[in-house]
């Protein structure tokens, strides 16, 4: 289920396990879902009694392991690793900033990002996904489902691949059952995998072609607007024939990146690249002579648009991480008007 020496060295320092060990496979409000190997059952999560590493006090997530006694999950173990984002509906609410971050999943072998080859399909809705699972310090992997509503697919693949150096992309079609054995190396015994992308990208569908059953429910997508319905509606485990793991997570609609920069950076290593060469150390890439970014988008070497997301995504996290030293309103009226000239800017370049 996942286990392995980083957690049998956690549970050697207890000395004694007073209740029986599990691994979380989801949540149901105040109630949380466990799998000790032999059976699920539900349980509660009691605040703080919840302990995790040291004094941190942690609230179970898909992924955990913890131990329950009596009904009850009464430690979270140390995590490996956690996926991340910041807290959403910050988005045109002035006074609404939210300082607390949603841990979605943790310890995470691989993050896939499914995007449908449809009206989902998005690169720039891609980059921000890949910073955000770059911030987590997890890997990412792209999945471009929908293959079959292309004759030729192979240039959205080809796209996606420019745009994130490194990150193994897949084409599949879960509607033909195709290219779906490509992503069984992600899914071997004691390996984590988890899913995210927006509704009606067909990570139900994978999901399900993957077990090789319905074991998700699948929506449509509406023809008006090409968004899918929330689906799936909880975060869940699935375990699979291999010995791997799938956890599978509802639609995202507002991808909120946290106040580390690490993830923008390594979405962007072109941007980053170019930067180093500016003229000056604290260049912006928006007026200042002998910059190098903007001398590559006026080459068309770089995308515009994907500088202005660039800008828009590492504004975001410095205002993130600038919230506790300003009031709420000022830091959103601040954002989003930047972002909206950075937005303005993009467009009148290109």
């Amino acid at each position: 289920m996942g286990w392995d020496p980083f957690f049998e060295k956690q549970k050697k320092a207890l000395k004694k396990i007073n209740g029986r060990l599990a691994r979380v496979t989801g949540l149901q409000k105040n109630h949380v879902r466990i799998h000790d190997g032999k059976e699920e059952v539900v349980v509660k999560a009691r605040g703080r009694i919840v302990r995790g590493h040291g004094k941190n006090t942690l609230f179970p997530v898909p992924g955990d392991f913890v131990i329950e006694k009596d009904g009850v999950v009464t430690r979270v173990f140390q995590r490996k690793n956690q996926l991340v984002r910041g807290a959403a509906g910050r988005r045109g609410k002035l006074d609404a900033s939210p300082k607390a971050k949603q841990v979605i999943a943790s310890n995470i072998d691989t993050v896939i990002v499914v995007c449908g080859l449809d009206r989902d399909y998005n690169l720039r809705r891609i980059e921000r996904y890949l910073s955000l699972i770059y911030n987590s310090g997890m890997r990412p992997v792209v999945v471009l489902n929908k293959a079959d509503l292309h004759e030729d697919p192979s240039p959205f693949k080809k796209e996606v691949e420019e745009i994130a150096r490194d990150v193994p992309v897949h084409l599949v079609s879960c509607e033909e059952e195709e290219g779906i054995e490509g992503l069984s190396g992600y899914l071997e015994k004691g390996k984590t995998v988890c899913l995210m992308g927006s509704s009606g990208a067909g990570k139900s569908s994978l999901v399900n072609a993957i077990v090789g059953d319905e074991v998700r429910m699948v929506g449509e997508v509406s023809e008006f607007d090409g968004k899918g319905m929330h689906t799936t509606t909880t975060r869940d485990m699935i375990f699979l024939a291999s010995g791997g793991m799938i956890i599978d997570n509802p639609g995202i609609r507002e991808i909120s990146l946290s106040d580390e920069k690490e993830g923008v950076k390594d979405t962007f290593p072109d941007i980053e690249e170019l930067s180093a060469l500016c003229r000056f150390s604290d260049c912006t890439h928006q007026h200042e002579p002998g910059c190098h970014v903007k001398e590559a988008v006026e080459r068309g070497d770089l995308a515009s648009d994907r500088l202005v997301n660039y800008l828009k995504m590492r504004l975001e996290v410095t205002f993130a991480s600038e919230r506790d030293a300003k009031t709420a309103d000022r830091i959103e009226r601040e954002k989003w008007r930047e972002v909206a000239r950075f937005e303005k800017d993009g467009k009148t370049r290109s």
